[in-house]
Parts: structure tokens; C-alpha cells; sequence
């Protein structure tokens, strides 16, 4: 039996650190999740984190979705 793992891209968009990534489940499905956090401040107090936004049958779909879920976030801020 495999171990769960979790990958994750970091890009930048808008201001924000965008880190999306996927965790393989048990089940062989990988969860899509997310990390947001301003990038312009020095120290950052602005972090928010999404767990389980979907789940898909493969990482980069997982990963993918994660990204435009971010854009769409942060684009819906203003």
C-alpha cells in the first residue's frame, strides 16, 4: 500500500502566493487543495487555506482546478 502524499506548484498572481496542490487519498482519488496568502507583505497575516475543494481521478486535474479556484477567489475580492 502507497503512502498519501501531497504535491504542490507555487505561483503568484494579483499580489497573492498561490499554492495549489493535490493529496492522493486511500481510495486512489487526489483531493484538490489550496493555499493563499498575501505575497506584498513583509509579514504575512493574510493566509487562508482550502481543503477539499473537489476531488478528481488524477493529480493534475486536482491541481489544475485548485489554480482556477484561486483565480477566481482572489479576481471576486476586487
Amino acid at each position: 500500500m502507497r503512502n498519501s502524499r501531497s504535491h504542490s506548484h507555487v505561483q503568484h498572481y494579483r499580489g497573492y502566493a498561490v499554492q495549489s496542490s493535490a493529496h492522493r487519498l486511500p481510495d486512489g482519488y487526489f483531493s484538490s487543495n489550496l493555499m493563499i496568502e498575501r505575497s506584498t507583505l513583509p509579514v504575512s497575516s493574510d493566509r487562508y487555506d482550502f481543503y477539499a475543494l473537489d476531488y478528481f481521478s488524477n493529480e493534475a486535474e486536482a491541481i489544475d482546478f485548485s489554480k482556477r479556484w484561486a483565480r477566481h477567489w482572489i479576481d471576486s475580492r476586487g
